[in-house]
């Protein structure tokens, strides 16, 4: 694929849009790139083939490989504290307990989408980048704070949900729910570590289910 600078094809393309568009079309790609091998592993000509660009162009929007980094992971903060802070809405007058249940289903169904999970897994893996630290710091800092004001929930509440949010990434990077044997059952050591927790295979079935009927 040419390369190209501000979009000069025949084709329709965000790059003749505003700058905006374009950086919102280039963070996209970069998150599946970046998903893929992390911050340290991935060069930027990567994302600018995935993105069908030059590089130089990603460096003209982003500056840096750290400053593509950075945007790809706060795109992805904002699609979770988009989709999980929607839930409320849809339930007027709930009782907290059962506001963060739904919350939880809702993110553990988001990210069986696998780039938003392990862009968030290879994150954790860069926090020797201080930027890379600060920024995943201050989205778990919105995250509890939506948590708190939107649900009412207590501290100890909103903890034990972030907590279940880090043993979904466990359950579904590993891979865990695969384990099954042909009757569906998982090892024992595995059924620890799943039961109870919402699954995204499962809630994909669910909606496919739902469709069909």
């Amino acid at each position: 694929m040419a390369n190209i600078d501000a979009g000069t094809t025949n084709e329709p393309s965000p790059f003749r849009s505003t700058a905006d568009a374009r950086r919102s079309f280039i963070t996209a790609r970069a998150v599946s790139v970046f998903a893929r091998r992390g911050y340290h592993a991935t060069p930027v000509t990567e994302v600018a083939e995935a993105a069908g660009i030059s590089q130089a162009y990603v460096f003209r929007l982003f500056e840096s490989k750290l400053g593509l980094f950075l945007a790809a992971l706060e795109h992805c903060h904002e699609r979770i504290l988009t989709t999980v802070g929607a839930v409320p809405d849809s339930m007027p007058g709930a009782e907290p307990e059962a506001v963060l249940a739904a919350m939880g289903d809702a993110y553990a169904q988001l990210i069986s989408d696998r780039d938003l999970l392990m862009l968030q897994v290879h994150a954790l893996s860069a926090v020797d980048v201080p930027e890379i630290a600060a920024t995943t710091r201050r989205g778990l800092e919105r995250m509890v704070t939506l948590l708190k004001e939107r649900t009412g929930a207590p501290d100890a509440a909103v903890q034990q949900f972030m907590a279940y949010g880090q043993l979904c990434h466990l359950i579904v990077a590993t891979g865990l729910t695969g384990l099954a044997d042909e009757a569906g059952v998982l090892p024992g050591w595995a059924t620890v570590l799943t039961d109870g927790m919402a699954h995204p295979e499962a809630a994909a079935e669910d909606a496919e289910a739902a469709s069909e009927a």
